[in-house]
């Protein structure tokens, strides 16, 4: 009988290995830069999706800066935006509740990380590159919860390995967020202040999304189109065994059990 409780254990408990984490960003979801007091740029920005403020009613450098769409994907102050800050909230408090597994103080350029919700009590920088391994899971979940500013150093960068991408990661950060020249970030950046993007810094797959702030831009380049980069939702596992892992364990304990049985039997 004991025999029978640990291959149950093995088959089902499983599952309680990994939480779900669903970050859903709402109506926010279509905005590729979203803002509260101004949005400011200088230079050739190309935004791919939404770009919004509210309650501020000032955008200025668009153009020469371009937004896909035109004039159509642009929201000040109208309801588009406000619902889109309303949900900006609630997404923000939600990833910043979420339960941190890892502690994090050191720099994160160098480090290769797997999914999981990482938290840094203060400050966060990024120096050179950090990698983020997916375990083959194309919606696989990283989340930073960042206690004050998130900065990156000239010529840092996000990159993926084993799939994963941009629209299932999320910076939450409890200040501003600033990107130096040049960075290559990835993810969707949840700043209650303000979000600056220094000369020629990109966001290819995520957003920049202030709740109380200005972002700022100067030839930058950020996209929520960029082909890959959409997931069916926004969020999944972090990290959780797949269906498919279950039913052939529990395939597995239901075979060891009916060898078990005809032993006894006989």
């Amino acid at each position: 009988m004991n025999r029978i409780l640990i291959i149950a254990a093995v088959a089902f408990g499983s599952s309680k290995l990994g939480a779900t984490v669903v970050v859903n960003l709402g109506s926010a979801d279509s905005f590729a830069v979203l803002g509260s007091t101004t949005v400011t740029n200088t230079g050739n920005t190309t935004i791919f999706g939404n770009l919004g403020l509210s309650p501020g009613t000032s955008i200025t450098g668009f153009p020469p800066g371009q937004v896909a769409g035109g004039a159509t994907n642009i929201h000040i102050a109208d309801a588009t935006a406000i619902l889109a800050q309303n949900d900006l909230v609630t997404a923000y408090n939600y990833a910043a509740g979420q339960a941190c597994a890892n502690t994090l103080s050191q720099d994160l350029g160098g480090l290769t990380l797997t999914p999981g919700v990482y938290c840094f009590l203060s400050s966060a920088q990024l120096t050179g590159v950090l990698t983020l391994n997916a375990l083959g899971d194309p919606n696989a979940v990283f989340l930073f919860q960042i206690g004050s500013t998130l900065t990156t150093a000239t010529n840092s960068s996000v990159v993926f390995t084993n799939g994963g991408q941009g629209d299932s990661l999320f910076w939450q950060v409890a200040s501003s967020a600033t990107l130096g020249t040049s960075t290559a970030f990835q993810g969707n950046i949840l700043a209650l202040t303000s979000i600056t993007m220094n000369t020629s810094a990109t966001i290819p797959c995520g957003r920049a999304l202030a709740l109380n702030g200005a972002v700022t831009m100067d030839t930058n380049m950020v996209s929520i189109d960029t082909i890959g980069c959409e997931t069916t939702q926004t969020g999944g596992s972090v990290p959780e065994p797949s269906s498919a892992s279950l039913i052939l364990l529990t395939a597995a304990a239901g075979m060891t059990f009916r060898r078990w049985a005809n032993k006894i039997s006989k």
